[in-house]
């Protein structure tokens, strides 16, 4: 499109499908309107995709809709509510960097089974792993 960009243009840049792109649009979740063109189609904005993007990661990390849909609406009224936005993007950070120890505190369980594994590979034993044994009949 000459004058803007199509929903097929925004999922190719922002990785979203066009069924998630009106998803997006229906939970209110953009900042603005979509314009439409006269034939009917979604007509996009540089500014929309950079917004999507953002959307985009705050969702892969585990930002629940609502509070996205809260952040959007923050975003939309403008100026004078950048503390209410701080507050929650400072929440959301901390609800992420609590993921990442406890995937950081799982990755050295696991990454000290694989160490252990190798070596009886190497030495050809199963001598000191775990082997789970059935229980007597009762």
């Amino acid at each position: 499109m000459a004058d803007g960009l199509s929903i097929g243009d925004v999922a190719a840049a922002t990785g979203l499908s066009v069924h998630a792109l009106r998803f997006f649009e229906r939970e209110g979740l953009l900042l603005r309107l979509i314009p439409r063109s006269a034939g009917g189609r979604r007509v996009y904005e540089p500014a929309d995709v950079e917004w999507l993007l953002l959307c985009n990661r705050l969702r892969e990390s585990g930002m629940p809709i609502a509070t996205l849909k809260r952040f959007a609406g923050l975003v939309r009224s403008g100026p004078g509510n950048e503390r209410d936005r701080l507050e929650l993007l400072r929440e959301h950070e901390r609800d992420v960097r609590a993921r990442i120890a406890e995937l950081t505190a799982s990755l050295e369980v696991i990454h000290g089974k694989v160490v252990a594994y190798e070596r009886h590979v190497e030495d050809g034993t199963a001598t000191g792993l775990w082997s789970p044994t059935p229980s007597p009949p009762a």
